[in-house]
């Protein structure tokens, strides 16, 4: 992909990540409010945050809902809309996950009324990174 291209695409991406972020649902709004400002371990996270790829040929990009680069972890909440989306859901973690990434989805029930369960998974997915860096 040309460099125009590529920038043109990161254009769009920043955007649409903008526009996400003005409208935030309450269960993004509650994990924002635990993850932002390095509040959770100091790690720091970004929320509506665009992840390019190359989807056979061409240059793409999802928007995770969260997504902490030292972790390589990616939160996503899911509401009713992603009812209709499984599969398509599945090809996206399938694709980040081959771009080294974990994805931990959550309805947003959990996000809401749980979201120490969010917390704890975060906690287990830094110390399994961490415990297998310190064995190599």
């Amino acid at each position: 992909m040309s460099l125009l291209l590529l920038g043109k695409l990161k254009d769009v991406a920043k955007i649409r990540c903008r526009e996400l972020r003005k409208r935030q649902t309450p269960a993004e709004r509650a994990v924002w409010h635990m993850l932002r400002n390095r509040r959770h371990h100091g790690l720091k996270f970004n929320r509506q945050h665009p992840l390019f790829h190359d989807l056979e040929g061409r240059e793409t990009f999802y928007i995770a809902d969260f997504y902490c680069h030292e972790l390589h972890l990616v939160i996503e909440l899911d509401g009713a809309a992603h009812a209709d989306r499984t599969e398509e859901d599945r090809n996206r973690d399938r694709i980040l996950y081959h771009l080294g990434m974990k994805v931990l989805r959550y309805p947003n029930d959990i996000a809401i009324f749980s979201p120490h369960r969010i917390l704890a998974d975060i906690d287990e997915r830094k110390h399994q990174l961490f415990d297998n860096n310190t064995e190599k």
